[in-house]
């Protein structure tokens, strides 16, 4: 410990104490979470423009009830408020792209409110959650209105903006779930999710949107590759073992959504390198079985929060070392294993 001089005592300086992160660097939270907006602008746009202003209106409430209910959440309990660092409006946007895309605006609003306040405040916070905010919001409307949250609409043809009732329909891996022969061709069918022409959550359609976005974060260094390559990967594999079409596996439901965004998510995903690999292997294999067994069509919502519990394991199993420096040797250990060999 370090002493100092005052007069002719000693007083000793105590060590400066900081909780993480010790690394000072130029990228805050704040540009993180907007290069994040960013990538979800196209997709935004592109579910407002094929599914109509029911999106939009899901959007901004969306958004206005996670920024809303948080700022309000820590005015009431005496806290900061940090609605600058754009967290709460991720939050809402990425729960409004993956519910149905004429929810009731009303349920909208009480999703959002439970994934800033129950999900992520009630836990500490930005940097304290335990599961994925935006996933346990969706969990949460799904386990309260199942009928609502699974009532799917055809995009529409003409007049995208107009707010008028779409037409109701099954998604495609809701028909491939119950066994029932699709009518479309297999290469039209394909070419409709890879370009997001078809029934599903408001979002996650457009697997060529979600790759562009995919593309952008990672040249942005926004977020890590292993993760989501690693969960595509495994629904891929998984998904050929199990029965189902391996390519259909992929672009169907929001498995290409959920590992752009959610398994890349820094607060609720490992920080090791081989720890995202399992993270994002363990999601994908999960959305496998529950597809395959579970009375729900799609799995990726409860696959990537079941993963969330195991992130501290995950941490702990496989350790990364921080300002570590290998240590070199002195001159005399230099010539005594000189004059060893």
């Amino acid at each position: 410990m370090a002493e100092t001089k005052t007069g002719s005592q000693r007083k000793p300086v105590l060590p400066l104490l900081a909780s993480s992160p010790h690394i000072a660097a130029p990228v805050n939270s704040r540009m993180l979470m907007g290069n994040m907006l960013i990538a979800l602008t196209p997709v935004s746009i592109f579910s407002v423009v094929i599914f109509g202003l029911p999106v939009l209106l899901n959007i901004i409430v969306a958004v206005a009830a996670a920024v809303g209910g948080e700022v309000l959440f820590r005015l009431a309990t005496r806290q900061d408020i940090r609605a600058r660092d754009l967290s709460a409006g991720v939050t809402g946007l990425l729960l409004a792209l993956v519910i149905p895309p004429s929810l009731p605006l009303w349920m909208t609003a009480l999703g959002a409110l439970f994934a800033v306040i129950m999900a992520k405040e009630f836990f500490g916070g930005l940097g304290a959650n335990v599961f994925n905010p935006a996933l346990a919001g969706r969990a949460f409307l799904l386990m309260s209105f199942p009928s609502a949250m699974t009532t799917w609409h055809i995009p529409q043809e003409s007049f995208p903006l107009a707010l008028t009732d779409a037409t109701s329909g099954a998604s495609y891996l809701g028909t491939l779930k119950t066994g029932v022969e699709v009518a479309v061709p297999y290469p039209e069918m394909v070419k409709e999710m890879f370009f997001g022409y078809h029934a599903g959550s408001a979002g996650e359609t457009s697997a060529i949107l979600i790759l562009a976005a995919f593309v952008y974060l990672l040249a942005t260094k926004t977020i890590d590759w292993r993760a989501p390559v690693s969960m595509i990967l495994t629904v891929f594999v998984a998904g050929f073992l199990l029965g189902f079409d391996p390519l259909l596996a992929v672009l169907s439901g929001g498995a290409l959504f959920g590992a752009v965004y959610m398994t890349t998510d820094y607060v609720t995903s490992p920080l090791p390198l081989w720890g995202k690999v399992i993270f994002g292997a363990g999601a994908g294999l999960i959305t496998i079985l529950i597809r395959k067994f579970g009375t729900y069509p799609e799995g990726v919502c409860y696959s990537i929060l079941i993963m969330n519990c195991a992130v501290p394991f995950l941490n702990k199993l496989l350790p990364r070392k921080y300002g570590y420096v290998p240590k070199k040797a002195t001159p005399s250990q230099k010539a005594t294993a000189g004059g060893s060999k």
